[in-house]
């Protein structure tokens, strides 16, 4: 294993007006101490990336930094229906980025969270044309509690944010990509519920193209971990689940049905997760190599190790270069 190469096509490396947190060449060099040749840099940076312009300066920041390989982005897929094109231009004219991303659920105003919004961008991108990568942050909004969260017992942000809530916001996109005819690859980000990766199946053997990825932490931790000392720390959107669901994960990757382990890496400030804010997001790519070893002692064969964390990546994104 320690020979194999890896792809990570789902982090955040922060910089800009968050270096504080991490800078890119800080999070690659993080990725290559775990053996990842890539990594996929999400958009929701401070700013956030929604333009060709954007993009552009966000590269030449990487290549600033000497980080001259390995170095990809996706652009912020919105509602408003000219940042939406700003933003195709992006992918269309940047090698470095790699498709769209879209949030469902609040992220710095670049979220379309009613299904009308969502709608309008699947909607505009298939008359766009677009045959790239959508990658979606499932979570339905109006099936949130947000009065059950209490950051003193941590583990109540899974009852406000509870698992229906992902899979519902699944089944909308399947529903909405089938209903627009969308060309594109739909990719459900980061899964927390082994239902959620049910309909993505269901949707595969009905011909759409769309792929899935699971996370380090909500393979290997549950809502259960959230109650020991320093649990808040453990915060991240979609919340961890309890242990049952998280053992659910861990048969569908042993029956090959999920495309990528994605480590959804989120560097934060001590400051920011122990107290208000108490924001989500958790530094997942440091526990790489041991999720791994974590997923080979669980009788997760070889071959869809390799697909998971190399093969699968280089068939989505083609235009991955090491």
């Amino acid at each position: 294993m320690a020979a194999w190469r890896f792809i990570d096509p789902h982090v955040h490396c922060r910089d800009w007006r968050e270096a504080y947190k991490a800078t890119i060449r800080e999070v690659v060099e993080l990725a290559r101490s775990q053996g990842v040749v890539a990594i996929l840099d999400m958009p929701n940076t401070e700013p956030p990336i929604t333009s060709l312009e954007l993009a552009e300066r966000r590269a030449e920041t990487a290549r600033s930094e000497g980080v001259d390989s390995g170095y990809y982005l996706y652009a912020a897929a919105t509602p408003d229906e000219a940042r939406l094109e700003e933003a195709l231009e992006a992918v269309k004219r940047l090698r470095q980025v790699v498709g769209l991303k879209l949030y469902t659920a609040p992220m710095r105003g670049l979220e379309a969270r009613d299904l009308e919004s969502q709608r309008l961008v699947y909607r505009r991108l298939s008359e766009l044309g677009y045959r790239g990568v959508l990658a979606v942050h499932c979570e339905k909004t109006s099936l949130f509690r947000e009065e059950l969260w209490d950051p003193s017992r941590p583990w109540t942000w899974n009852l406000c944010r509870p698992p229906e809530a992902e899979v519902e916001s699944v089944r909308d996109q399947i529903s909405l990509a089938v209903e627009t005819g969308f060309s594109g690859t739909l990719y459900i980000v980061h899964i927390s519920n082994p239902a959620s990766i049910r309909y993505v199946k269901q949707a595969r053997e009905q011909g759409l193209r769309v792929v899935c990825g699971v996370t380090p932490h909500h393979l290997m931790l549950s809502s259960e971990d959230m109650a020991k000392p320093g649990g808040v720390a453990l915060k991240v959107n979609p919340p961890l689940r309890e242990r049952r669901l998280a053992e659910g994960l861990l048969e569908c990757v042993k029956a090959g049905d999920v495309d990528f382990l994605e480590t959804d890496h989120a560097p934060h400030a001590s400051w920011e997760k122990y107290g208000p804010p108490y924001l989500s997001g958790i530094r997942s790519l440091e526990n790489y190599l041991r999720c791994l070893r974590w997923l080979a002692e669980n009788s997760v064969p070889d071959k869809i190790l390799r697909d998971m964390t190399y093969n699968n990546s280089k068939r989505v994104f083609p235009m991955i270069e090491e």
